[in-house]
């Protein structure tokens, strides 16, 4: 059984979708005829990323149990620079 390539890697071939007119024309505009391929291959590599962050982030969430939102606005503040101090954020 072969190994099955990774997101981005592997040899290129066609496939065939159906997408509505406008958003086709809306792609061919952004991207021109010619770049429309690689363009749609790179927002699929992004939503296969997004997927697999959302599968991390559930499976973390069952383990471990949901984040506190002040712990978070806590973390965003010291990354932001509005923490005096980082030891009260924490």
């Amino acid at each position: 059984m072969a190994d099955t390539p990774v997101p981005g890697e592997g040899p290129i071939r066609p496939v065939s979708v159906s997408l509505h007119e406008g958003t086709i024309a809306a792609l061919k505009e952004r991207t021109g005829r010619r770049g429309m391929s690689a363009y749609v291959e790179a927002l699929i590599q992004r939503q296969l990323e997004r997927d697999r962050l959302r599968e991390l982030i559930e499976a973390a969430e069952a383990e471990h149990g949901l984040v506190d939102p002040a712990a978070v606005e806590a973390k965003r503040a010291i990354l932001r620079g509005e923490a005096r101090n980082s030891a009260d954020a924490a």
